[in-house]
């Protein structure tokens, strides 16, 4: 922990030099300039409340449907949300599940202290990970009510190391785990922590919520024409190398492809829309242009994925192909749409079940690629029998939400 501490100092320091030149970074620095400020400014002492962790964009996704149901069943105590990764506070600061949006405080014993004082919360639920030792030993200190859910460990994490003692001390901060599946609860318990269930994955229910909204979005109905459509979801340059190949060289030109790519920086999306050689166009662009003239369109915003995987036929989701880590698949699955995706997905339980007991299916380079999808876009009753081993699949797994709900006592 001497070690740890003086660490965590150090990269205080680094990031507030780095912050000069990387805009994620620098966002990252201010806004956690302004933590204890705001905390200060909004919660008072008679306060109650409630406290809700995230890294990131994604762990809020998963965390949704419980801070949701949490926000109904306990309207009069104060939801404050933090966060540790810009991605996730810049895009969810203004959320309707929380009254205070911050960022989470670097991990000094100082901090900790400070931020627990200031928000004293009657309950705690961190999602997936993002294991702060100092702040979660005081948080055991104090004999706060805490819970992690939805958490997924693998046998290489400290934790099951010699040398992570203080991260398995943090671990026990929590009164119980919701783990994701057998493996994470056996391997705590080779650290002899024993509150835990096996309660699945919480995304099942947040993509389970989307058939329960409006998914039509006039611009695709038009770009679409009742042609067979093709999502490519989150996509980064290792995906879209052999993508952009299979589109350019594909004899149907009657199908249509749509590509929200990870990256929407301006100089990116040019150098893509350039590389096709089908007549492409960009969200940006979709005012002025009549969009069932186009085979391409590329999604150069944000926000709109989750409902655009509604009008696939055929799905491909981003990240595996490289080693920036595999996309959400379940928000395709859960339309019922046959999904490819590269080849790096073991770090990500979810796809290597789906793959083998539902309609995933795993492609390694432009050859498998061409395989696949002209297989997929040709063959309609696989693409129907696929689709509905994903549906089924995402059905199947639902029910998280109401384990930990049920568990919770404020």
């Amino acid at each position: 922990m001497f070690f740890y501490n003086i660490s965590i100092y150090i990269v205080a320091f680094h990031l507030k030099l780095i912050a000069y030149f990387n805009p994620k970074i620098k966002l990252g620095v201010l806004g956690r300039s302004l933590t204890f400020k705001t905390l200060r400014q909004h919660i008072l002492k008679s306060d109650k409340t409630i406290w809700f962790h995230c890294a990131s964009l994604g762990e809020y996704e998963q965390g949704f449907p419980v801070f949701k149901e949490l926000r109904t069943n306990y309207p009069t105590h104060k939801i404050i949300l933090s966060f540790f990764s810009p991605s996730g506070y810049e895009i969810k600061k203004h959320t309707d599940v929380a009254d205070i949006v911050v960022y989470l405080p670097l991990d000094t014993k100082a901090n900790a202290k400070r931020f627990l004082d200031l928000v004293h919360p009657s309950y705690i639920v961190f999602v997936k990970y993002d294991i702060w030792p100092n702040l979660l030993l005081e948080v055991k200190k104090r004999h706060l009510k805490a819970i992690l859910i939805s958490a997924a460990f693998r046998k290489h994490q400290t934790y099951f190391k010699f040398y992570g003692g203080n991260m398995r001390k943090a671990l026990f901060a929590f009164d119980h785990i919701f783990v994701q599946n057998e493996t994470s609860k056996e391997l705590l318990k080779t650290i002899q922590y024993y509150n835990t269930t096996i309660a699945g994955d919480t995304r099942f229910d947040r993509v389970l919520d989307q058939l329960q909204i409006d998914n039509s979005l006039t611009f695709i109905d038009a770009f679409k024409a009742n042609e067979i459509c093709i999502v490519i979801g989150s996509s980064w340059p290792e995906d879209e190398v052999i993508l952009v190949k299979f589109i350019n060289e594909y004899q149907d030109k009657n199908i249509k492809y749509i590509i929200a790519p990870h990256n929407i920086k301006s100089n990116q999306i040019e150098t893509l829309k350039s590389n096709f050689l089908l007549k492409t166009v960009l969200f940006s662009e979709k005012n002025s242009k009549d969009l069932s003239q186009y085979n391409v369109f590329i999604i150069d915003t944000i926000g709109l994925l989750s409902k655009i995987y509604a009008y696939a036929d055929i799905a491909y989701v981003g990240g595996a192909m490289g080693s920036t880590g595999l996309h959400n698949i379940l928000e395709p699955a859960t339309f019922g749409v046959p999904i490819l995706i590269g080849k790096n997905y073991k770090k990500f339980p979810e796809a290597s079940k789906m793959i083998n007991e539902a309609g995933v299916l795993s492609i390694k380079n432009f050859s498998e690629l061409n395989y696949n999808l002209t297989e997929l876009i040709t063959n309609l009753k696989k693409r129907k029998e696929l689709g509905e081993l994903n549906r089924k699949f995402i059905e199947k797994n639902k029910g998280a939400v109401i384990q930990i709900i049920d568990f919770i006592r404020i």
